[in-house]
């Protein structure tokens, strides 16, 4: 949709596929439906007093603003790259484990606002499946490669990445206590990324899951594969082979920089030589004058 992320649609990529007619349809029937939502929200306060565990999970999965659901659902459509790149199990592993991890940093974060800042944010924490979101712009940040578009202003330039960081800033600032999801969704995707701790060898999906899932859910969240476009590189590879082009033409050009300022080169030694100065004598007035015929003549005329 922002970038270049191979075929359009949801072809190969059903989990992405699930995680947009899901919890966006919950989304909209609790919009229609009020007095549920208390259900679904995610208050850390009740978690710690009441016990009421099963809001870790149902006040992190359905957003109950429509906002952060529509944002929401345009990065998972963006970041389904990653599914199509790596594969649904694997994709599931890093939401999986990025979504338990932020759960135990939310906790965290919310005592350090608390005891360092006095700020209350435990019984105001947006609910959604928002944290792995946020987590996803680590491996997009490091893995897909920026291929510039167009310059604005300037130095400022907007490269295929741009519009999908705009997206994700105005996640981040769609509401007062976000940013306490959205800190712990980048840190649990830093270090899920970076394999610290051996997070993703204890937060995984495992094998006998994928299969079950595979067998039960991916038919009928599977797409068929575009049949109006060319085949093309699937996931970031559209990018990185734009990319290596890019590279391939700098290298040929600047080889051919270099072949025809080497043939140059050539040919004034050779018109040095012509008015009988030694090669030596030539090679070394060209290299005092930057190459310059008429410089190089004089600097030998004079010597």
């Amino acid at each position: 949709m922002f970038c270049s992320t191979g075929s359009s649609g949801l072809y190969k990529a059903p989990l992405s596929k699930s995680l947009l007619l899901v919890p966006s349809s919950l989304s909209l029937l609790l919009a229609l439906l009020p007095h549920c939502q208390r259900f679904f929200l995610y208050d850390l306060q009740a978690v710690k007093d009441d016990f009421q565990i099963w809001r870790l999970v149902c006040g992190r999965i359905i957003c109950l603003d429509l906002k952060d659901t529509f944002c929401s659902s345009l990065l998972i459509y963006n970041f389904r790259i990653f599914e199509r790149r790596y594969g649904s199990r694997k994709f599931a592993s890093f939401l999986l484990g990025s979504w338990v991890l932020s759960a135990l940093l939310d906790f965290i974060l919310v005592e350090t606002a608390w005891y360092c800042f006095g700020i209350s944010a435990s019984r105001n924490l947006p609910s959604g499946f928002l944290a792995p979101v946020f987590a996803l712009f680590v491996p997009f940040y490091c893995s897909i490669p920026r291929v510039q578009v167009a310059h604005i202003l300037g130095p400022l330039s907007i490269s295929n990445k741009t519009l999908i960081y705009i997206l994700g800033l105005q996640l981040f600032t769609s509401g007062s206590y976000i940013w306490i999801v959205a800190i712990s969704g980048f840190i649990s995707g830093i270090c899920y990324n970076s394999k610290i701790l051996q997070v993703h060898q204890v937060l995984y999906i495992p094998s006998w899951m994928a299969r079950f899932f595979s067998w039960t859910l991916e038919p009928i969240f599977s797409s068929s594969e575009p049949t109006t476009e060319a085949r093309i590189g699937m996931g970031a590879t559209v990018d990185i082979q734009r990319q290596q082009r890019m590279e391939v033409l700098d290298r040929q050009l600047m080889l051919s920089q270099f072949t025809q300022a080497r043939r140059q080169r050539q040919q004034q030694v050779a018109r040095l030589m012509e008015m009988g100065f030694s090669r030596g004598d030539a090679l070394e007035a060209l290299r005092a004058s930057n190459n310059d015929l008429n410089v190089a003549t004089n600097f030998l005329l004079q010597h």
